[in-house]
Protein backbone atom coordinates (compact mmCIF):
# COMPACT_ATOMS: atom_id res chain seq x y z
CA UNK A 1 0.00 0.00 0.00
CA UNK A 2 1.34 3.20 -0.89
CA UNK A 3 2.23 5.78 1.70
CA UNK A 4 0.27 8.83 2.35
CA UNK A 5 1.00 11.96 -0.33
CA UNK A 6 2.08 15.75 1.24
CA UNK A 7 -1.22 17.41 1.45
CA UNK A 8 -1.59 19.89 -1.36
CA UNK A 9 -4.16 22.43 -1.62
CA UNK A 10 -7.04 22.41 -5.21
CA UNK A 11 -10.61 23.14 -5.36
CA UNK A 12 -12.90 23.50 -1.86
CA UNK A 13 -13.64 19.90 0.06
CA UNK A 14 -12.36 16.05 0.95
CA UNK A 15 -12.78 14.81 -2.74
CA UNK A 16 -11.99 11.42 -4.56
CA UNK A 17 -12.15 10.74 -8.05
CA UNK A 18 -14.49 9.10 -9.72
CA UNK A 19 -14.12 5.33 -11.20
CA UNK A 20 -15.75 4.29 -14.57
CA UNK A 21 -19.33 2.32 -14.22
CA UNK A 22 -17.67 -0.19 -16.61
CA UNK A 23 -14.72 -1.44 -14.07
CA UNK A 24 -14.96 -4.48 -12.01
CA UNK A 25 -16.47 -4.54 -9.04
CA UNK A 26 -14.90 -8.42 -8.19
CA UNK A 27 -12.85 -6.81 -5.11
CA UNK A 28 -9.67 -8.17 -6.40
CA UNK A 29 -6.65 -6.00 -7.02
CA UNK A 30 -6.14 -2.27 -5.70
CA UNK A 31 -7.34 0.75 -7.04
CA UNK A 32 -6.54 4.00 -5.77
CA UNK A 33 -8.56 6.75 -3.45
CA UNK A 34 -7.95 9.94 -2.91
CA UNK A 35 -9.82 11.62 0.12
CA UNK A 36 -9.65 15.89 0.32
CA UNK A 37 -11.35 17.85 3.03
CA UNK A 38 -13.24 21.20 2.82
CA UNK A 39 -15.92 23.05 5.07
CA UNK A 40 -18.92 24.46 4.38
CA UNK A 41 -18.57 28.08 6.29
CA UNK A 42 -20.47 29.86 8.60
CA UNK A 43 -19.87 33.61 8.46
CA UNK A 44 -16.29 34.07 8.63
CA UNK A 45 -15.70 37.37 8.92
CA UNK A 46 -15.25 36.67 12.92
CA UNK A 47 -13.09 33.55 12.88
CA UNK A 48 -9.31 33.79 12.06
CA UNK A 49 -8.81 30.01 12.11
CA UNK A 50 -10.31 26.70 13.02
CA UNK A 51 -8.34 24.19 13.11
CA UNK A 52 -8.96 19.91 13.50
CA UNK A 53 -5.97 17.58 14.07
CA UNK A 54 -6.37 13.66 12.78
CA UNK A 55 -4.60 10.99 14.01
CA UNK A 56 -6.07 8.02 11.81
CA UNK A 57 -8.57 7.57 9.20
CA UNK A 58 -10.57 3.75 8.36
CA UNK A 59 -12.86 2.90 5.96
CA UNK A 60 -15.42 0.10 5.62
CA UNK A 61 -16.33 -2.01 3.07
CA UNK A 62 -20.27 -2.59 2.31
CA UNK A 63 -20.86 -5.88 3.96
CA UNK A 64 -18.03 -5.91 6.08
CA UNK A 65 -19.43 -6.63 9.74
CA UNK A 66 -17.77 -6.09 13.07
CA UNK A 67 -18.06 -9.51 14.94
CA UNK A 68 -14.41 -9.95 13.20
CA UNK A 69 -13.31 -6.96 14.56
CA UNK A 70 -11.78 -6.06 11.30
CA UNK A 71 -14.17 -4.37 9.52
CA UNK A 72 -12.41 -1.29 8.99
CA UNK A 73 -9.11 -0.86 6.38
CA UNK A 74 -6.75 1.54 8.13
CA UNK A 75 -5.95 4.08 5.59
CA UNK A 76 -3.06 6.37 8.00
CA UNK A 77 -2.00 6.64 11.25
CA UNK A 78 -0.39 9.96 10.27
CA UNK A 79 -0.67 13.13 12.30
CA UNK A 80 -2.22 16.00 10.04
CA UNK A 81 -3.63 19.31 11.04
CA UNK A 82 -5.88 21.09 8.78
CA UNK A 83 -7.02 25.06 9.33
CA UNK A 84 -10.67 24.79 7.95
CA UNK A 85 -11.11 28.28 7.28
CA UNK A 86 -8.73 28.17 4.22
CA UNK A 87 -10.94 25.67 2.48
CA UNK A 88 -13.78 27.56 0.84
CA UNK A 89 -15.70 28.16 -2.33
CA UNK A 90 -13.91 24.83 -4.20
CA UNK A 91 -10.81 25.08 -2.50
CA UNK A 92 -9.92 21.03 -1.16
CA UNK A 93 -7.04 19.84 0.96
CA UNK A 94 -5.94 16.56 0.13
CA UNK A 95 -5.94 14.02 3.26
CA UNK A 96 -4.55 11.06 1.66
CA UNK A 97 -3.85 9.80 -2.08
CA UNK A 98 -2.96 6.23 -1.81
CA UNK A 99 -3.97 2.83 -2.74
CA UNK A 100 -6.64 0.64 -1.24
CA UNK A 101 -8.20 -3.10 -1.82
CA UNK A 102 -11.07 -2.87 -4.65
CA UNK A 103 -14.36 -3.02 -3.94
CA UNK A 104 -17.22 -0.98 -2.66
CA UNK A 105 -16.87 1.49 1.00
CA UNK A 106 -19.70 2.90 2.82
CA UNK A 107 -18.44 4.24 5.65
CA UNK A 108 -15.11 6.15 6.69
CA UNK A 109 -14.01 6.71 10.25
CA UNK A 110 -11.76 9.67 11.28
CA UNK A 111 -9.75 10.28 14.16
CA UNK A 112 -10.02 13.49 15.97
CA UNK A 113 -6.99 14.20 18.58
CA UNK A 114 -7.93 18.24 19.17
CA UNK A 115 -9.48 21.34 17.74
CA UNK A 116 -9.24 24.73 17.94
CA UNK A 117 -10.78 28.21 16.89
CA UNK A 118 -9.08 31.52 17.17
CA UNK A 119 -12.16 34.31 16.82
CA UNK A 120 -10.69 37.90 15.68
CA UNK A 121 -10.61 40.48 18.61
CA UNK A 122 -10.02 37.76 20.86
CA UNK A 123 -6.06 37.34 21.91
CA UNK A 124 -6.15 33.43 22.73
CA UNK A 125 -7.18 31.26 21.00
CA UNK A 126 -10.31 28.65 22.19
CA UNK A 127 -8.69 24.86 22.38
CA UNK A 128 -12.25 23.02 21.45
CA UNK A 129 -13.16 19.90 23.71
CA UNK A 130 -13.66 16.92 21.19
CA UNK A 131 -16.52 14.30 22.93
CA UNK A 132 -15.01 10.84 21.79
CA UNK A 133 -13.72 12.03 18.84
CA UNK A 134 -10.00 10.74 20.01
CA UNK A 135 -10.99 7.30 21.11
CA UNK A 136 -14.44 5.93 19.01
CA UNK A 137 -13.15 7.88 15.82
CA UNK A 138 -16.56 10.21 13.80
CA UNK A 139 -18.15 7.89 11.52
CA UNK A 140 -19.32 9.32 8.46
CA UNK A 141 -21.84 7.25 6.15
CA UNK A 142 -20.83 7.40 2.29
CA UNK A 143 -24.01 7.11 0.42
CA UNK A 144 -23.81 6.01 -2.65
CA UNK A 145 -21.31 3.87 -1.85
CA UNK A 146 -17.89 5.14 -2.77
CA UNK A 147 -16.49 1.96 -6.08
CA UNK A 148 -12.99 1.41 -5.52
CA UNK A 149 -12.27 -0.48 -9.21
CA UNK A 150 -8.92 -2.14 -9.59
CA UNK A 151 -6.48 -0.14 -11.51
CA UNK A 152 -8.64 3.26 -11.42
CA UNK A 153 -8.95 6.37 -8.88
CA UNK A 154 -11.63 7.42 -6.74
CA UNK A 155 -12.39 10.18 -5.07
CA UNK A 156 -14.48 10.99 -1.66
CA UNK A 157 -14.96 14.48 -0.77
CA UNK A 158 -15.32 15.41 2.85
CA UNK A 159 -17.73 18.78 3.41
CA UNK A 160 -16.96 19.61 7.46
CA UNK A 161 -19.96 22.09 8.14
CA UNK A 162 -18.23 24.88 10.22
CA UNK A 163 -21.41 26.66 11.20
CA UNK A 164 -22.41 23.61 12.97
CA UNK A 165 -19.39 21.73 14.11
CA UNK A 166 -18.14 24.44 16.44
CA UNK A 167 -20.82 24.45 19.19
CA UNK A 168 -20.67 27.57 21.35
CA UNK A 169 -21.05 26.64 25.22
CA UNK A 170 -22.45 29.92 26.59
CA UNK A 171 -22.92 33.17 24.14
CA UNK A 172 -19.91 35.53 22.72
CA UNK A 173 -20.25 38.27 25.65
CA UNK A 174 -19.78 35.61 27.90
CA UNK A 175 -19.10 32.02 27.00
CA UNK A 176 -17.02 28.88 28.11
CA UNK A 177 -15.33 28.46 25.00
CA UNK A 178 -16.85 25.66 22.16
CA UNK A 179 -17.57 21.84 21.51
CA UNK A 180 -16.65 20.02 18.03
CA UNK A 181 -19.47 17.94 17.03
CA UNK A 182 -18.66 17.72 13.40
CA UNK A 183 -21.20 17.57 11.00
CA UNK A 184 -19.61 16.23 7.56
CA UNK A 185 -20.77 15.45 4.30
CA UNK A 186 -19.20 12.46 2.67
CA UNK A 187 -19.51 12.95 -1.12
CA UNK A 188 -18.88 10.34 -3.64
CA UNK A 189 -17.39 12.59 -6.37
CA UNK A 190 -18.35 10.12 -8.92
CA UNK A 191 -22.27 10.83 -9.18
CA UNK A 192 -21.82 14.15 -7.66
CA UNK A 193 -21.89 17.74 -9.51
CA UNK A 194 -21.10 21.01 -8.62
CA UNK A 195 -22.78 24.46 -8.69
CA UNK A 196 -21.38 28.17 -8.12
CA UNK A 197 -22.17 31.50 -9.42
CA UNK A 198 -21.87 35.43 -8.60
CA UNK A 199 -23.65 37.31 -6.21
CA UNK A 200 -24.57 41.01 -6.71
CA UNK A 201 -27.33 43.73 -5.84
CA UNK A 202 -29.91 45.43 -8.47
CA UNK A 203 -26.81 48.02 -8.97
CA UNK A 204 -24.26 45.15 -9.99
CA UNK A 205 -22.13 45.37 -7.00
CA UNK A 206 -20.79 42.15 -5.94
CA UNK A 207 -21.76 41.36 -2.25
CA UNK A 208 -18.99 40.02 -0.07
CA UNK A 209 -20.53 37.49 2.58
CA UNK A 210 -23.42 36.83 0.91
CA UNK A 211 -25.12 33.29 2.40
CA UNK A 212 -25.84 30.45 0.04
CA UNK A 213 -28.18 27.27 0.92
CA UNK A 214 -28.99 24.53 -1.03
CA UNK A 215 -31.53 21.91 0.08
CA UNK A 216 -33.49 19.14 -1.34
CA UNK A 217 -36.32 18.26 1.36
CA UNK A 218 -33.67 19.36 4.10
CA UNK A 219 -30.05 21.26 3.96
CA UNK A 220 -27.62 19.87 1.96
CA UNK A 221 -24.56 22.37 1.80
CA UNK A 222 -24.13 25.71 2.63
CA UNK A 223 -21.05 28.61 1.40
CA UNK A 224 -20.55 32.28 1.64
CA UNK A 225 -19.37 34.80 -1.01
CA UNK A 226 -16.17 35.99 -1.36
CA UNK A 227 -14.87 39.15 -1.45
CA UNK A 228 -15.69 38.98 -5.52
CA UNK A 229 -19.41 37.81 -4.86
CA UNK A 230 -18.29 34.71 -5.70
CA UNK A 231 -19.47 31.00 -4.21
CA UNK A 232 -19.41 27.09 -4.80
CA UNK A 233 -20.86 24.46 -3.75
CA UNK A 234 -18.60 21.19 -4.35
CA UNK A 235 -19.39 17.47 -4.43
CA UNK A 236 -23.51 17.48 -4.96
CA UNK A 237 -25.13 14.41 -5.60
CA UNK A 238 -26.85 14.62 -8.90
CA UNK A 239 -30.28 15.78 -8.38
CA UNK A 240 -32.88 19.11 -8.24
CA UNK A 241 -32.46 21.20 -6.01
CA UNK A 242 -33.63 24.85 -4.12
CA UNK A 243 -31.07 27.38 -3.50
CA UNK A 244 -31.44 30.23 -1.79
CA UNK A 245 -28.92 33.50 -1.18
CA UNK A 246 -29.02 36.44 1.44
CA UNK A 247 -27.64 38.88 3.19
CA UNK A 248 -28.35 41.67 6.37
CA UNK A 249 -30.21 44.13 4.74
CA UNK A 250 -31.14 42.41 1.49
CA UNK A 251 -34.11 40.29 0.66
CA UNK A 252 -33.74 35.98 -0.08
CA UNK A 253 -33.54 35.33 -3.31
CA UNK A 254 -34.90 31.82 -4.13
CA UNK A 255 -34.67 29.29 -7.24
CA UNK A 256 -36.45 25.88 -7.44
CA UNK A 257 -35.67 23.27 -9.54
CA UNK A 258 -32.55 23.72 -10.03
CA UNK A 259 -30.99 20.46 -11.77
CA UNK A 260 -26.97 19.08 -11.05
CA UNK A 261 -25.54 16.49 -13.15
CA UNK A 262 -22.77 14.51 -12.09
CA UNK A 263 -19.42 15.53 -13.79
CA UNK A 264 -21.06 19.13 -14.71
CA UNK A 265 -20.69 22.71 -13.60
CA UNK A 266 -24.32 24.57 -13.12
CA UNK A 267 -24.23 28.34 -12.65
CA UNK A 268 -26.32 29.99 -10.97
CA UNK A 269 -25.86 34.10 -10.12
CA UNK A 270 -27.87 35.81 -7.55
CA UNK A 271 -29.38 40.15 -8.02
CA UNK A 272 -30.22 40.64 -4.15
CA UNK A 273 -32.72 43.67 -3.62
CA UNK A 274 -31.93 45.93 -0.37
CA UNK A 275 -35.02 46.10 2.08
Amino acid sequence: MKRILPIMMTALLLVGLGACNEASKSGEGDGRVIIRITDAPFDISSIESATVTITRVEIKKVGDGISDGNAFVTLSEDTVTIDLIDLRNGITETLLDLDIPAGEYDLIRLYVDEAGLKLRDYDEPYTVKVPSGKQTGIKIKIDPPLEVAEGLTSELLLDVDLSRSFVLRGNMNNNNGFIFKPVVRAANMTSAGRIEGMVTDTAEVKIKGAAIWLEQDTLVATAFADTLGYYAIIGIPAGTYSISATKDGYDTVRFDGVNIVAGNKTIRNFELTKK
